[in-house]
């Protein structure tokens, strides 16, 4: 008995090392667009990504045929959220970028909500309606997010561009 518990907990660790040697560099690509942060120095991200892996992992067997990518980019979005709203909490201010002050891009000048849903729409590829039944927003409201979103970008590749 003791055996096959062995066995079956080394082939779940096997199954979800191929799982993650495949899906952590999308995963951690997706963390860096989130965190804004240089992909050279990630920090953030890769707290994101580890803390995401790790719930996947610990939810491994409930997936039951359920993909392990949705799974993984949902912990994802959540341990960003999560993260975000921690730094709101403890300044006690407005929500500022949770990317902080080695932001980069025109995805570092966005608002963590912004970012988030941007993120899922366009790197990720989730429709309006996936998006917000994984961040808990309604779909119109995640269609103004996104044009809000891409308008900001627009504008701040046409400030960049005329320096």
């Amino acid at each position: 008995m003791r055996e096959r518990r062995e066995d079956r907990d080394r082939g779940r660790a096997r199954e979800f090392e191929a799982f993650a040697a495949g899906a952590a560099g999308r995963l951690l690509h997706a963390a860096v667009l989130l965190t804004a942060e240089p992909s050279t120095a990630a920090p953030r991200a890769e707290r994101l990504l580890t803390a995401a892996l790790a719930r996947t992992y610990a939810e491994w067997d409930l997936l039951r045929g359920e993909d392990p990518y949705d799974r993984a980019r949902q912990a994802l979005a959540l341990c960003f959220v999560r993260g975000a709203w921690r730094v709101h909490w403890e300044r006690l201010s407005p929500p500022r970028p949770a990317a902080g002050p080695g932001a980069v891009g025109v995805l570092g000048a966005l608002g963590p909500q912004e970012r988030l849903v941007l993120v899922l729409r366009l790197y990720e590829g989730l429709t309006d309606r996936q998006t917000a039944s994984l961040i808990g927003l309604p779909e119109d409201r995640v269609r103004a997010i996104c044009a809000r979103g891409v308008a900001a970008m627009r504008r701040g590749r046409v400030s960049h561009a005329r320096r």
